[in-house]
């Protein structure tokens, strides 16, 4: 497994992987591998045959009241799970290498980000698009894989690509999950055993949101019911939407595809999760 540290660097090892006809496909993560990383890598190596997992623990996408400082870092274990999971090269640049002390150029979407995450984390998605991209640019994979449990980011980096018609494609993920539906994260090493199990009436709260919608339940009680699941739980609701998937803009009736998708902060963990769901299926027209 390749180590690389300056974008130059890396860049220059996925040219010549390029160069013997390999298909680079790019998992970024900020570290603290777990499962659902390992997921995203399986399912990267599935069709590329150089695989690229960039570690970046990224100050632009972080509030000047967030984690930044204690989110969790453990280079040495991730490197061991890359290793074992058939990763071709591993880049770790240093803050100063993607941010050097001149940079004023960011990336901004002018309707994506002002929902769900956007609306409580002002610049957090400029901070994320901007990461992305120069990952893009410095790697230029064929693919990336992100996650389904951050669906907004997802929204977000997809959009991006149409938009500036990047030539790659964007994969998104399902959610792995523990034993009791809470989604895998790097957050969650923060609560504790009685928390994480609080924490469990997330998934069960978001599956009797899509069990309504299926039934056609208006968004409102949707959401009513919901928070009213989630009260047991002990924490701050963020927000709990029912929204477009695409769009993300808040809908009253769930006639086609939808989304709900709520943030919840347990103790010192900000915890997000969302489900896809269904509004009734049409009767079919008598003859």
């Amino acid at each position: 497994m390749i180590s690389a540290v300056s974008p130059k660097a890396a860049a220059r090892v996925c040219d010549a992987a390029r160069s013997r006809g390999k298909t680079i496909g790019l998992v970024p993560t900020m570290g603290a591998l777990h499962e659902g990383h390992i997921k995203l890598i399986s399912e990267c190596r599935k069709q590329c045959s150089f695989l690229v997992v960039s570690i970046f623990v990224n100050p632009a996408q972080f509030g000047p009241k967030e984690d930044f400082a204690s989110y969790p870092r453990n280079l040495k274990k991730d490197l061991r799970i890359c290793r074992e999971n058939g990763v071709d090269m591993v880049f770790t640049p240093s803050v100063k290498d993607m941010y050097p002390p001149d940079f004023e150029t960011f990336i901004e979407l002018e309707k994506l980000p002002g929902h769900l995450c956007g609306l409580k984390r002002p610049g957090h998605f400029r901070g994320v698009a901007t990461v992305v991209l120069k990952l893009f640019n410095i790697i230029n994979p064929d693919m990336a894989v992100f996650g389904k449990k951050d669906y907004q980011q997802l929204t977000v980096i997809k959009k991006m690509a149409r938009d500036l018609n990047l030539r790659l494609r964007i994969k998104g993920v399902e959610t792995v999950r523990t034993g009791s539906g809470l989604a895998v994260s790097s957050r969650n090493r923060y609560l504790s055993a009685d928390e994480l199990r609080r924490a469990a009436l997330l998934r069960k709260s978001l599956e009797e949101g899509r069990l309504m919608a299926s039934r056609g339940a208006a968004a409102a009680d949707i959401k009513k019911r919901i928070r009213e699941m989630l009260m047991p739980a002990g924490g701050k609701i963020d927000y709990v939407y029912v929204c477009d998937r695409e769009s993300l803009e808040d809908i009253k009736e769930v006639k086609g595809k939808a989304l709900i998708a709520l943030a919840v902060k347990i103790c010192p963990a900000r915890l997000i999760d969302n489900i896809e769901i269904q509004g009734p299926a049409r009767s079919a027209s008598k003859k």
